[in-house]
């Protein structure tokens, strides 16, 4: 059983030079490794991202959860906002 399988894929123009242009530089040898790298690229940011959120956006909402005294009302953030946006502005 192969281990591989054959796509065929369209790319808008720009994306198609992109991968042309890092074969041609040498940075790959085909355009199928400049895509297979993308592609892990892709993955390595979606598993990045949902161990984030299983560690540190889990771990902050059960915090919460648990003590719901360290949360922060809309009126307090909008009120933070507003002064951080007064103070930058006074800035320029």
């Amino acid at each position: 059983m192969r281990s591989t399988q054959q796509f065929s894929i369209t790319l808008p123009n720009d994306m198609a030079d992109a991968v042309r242009a890092k074969v041609s530089t040498g940075e790959y040898a085909t355009e199928s490794e400049v895509i297979r790298d993308g592609l892990r690229a892709l993955l390595a940011r979606d598993r990045a991202v949902e161990d984030w959120l299983r560690q540190d956006v889990a771990a902050t909402y059960d915090a919460l959860q648990a003590d719901p005294s360290r949360t922060v009302g809309l009126e307090a953030v909008k009120a933070r906002l507003a002064a951080a946006h007064r103070k930058a502005s006074a800035k320029a």
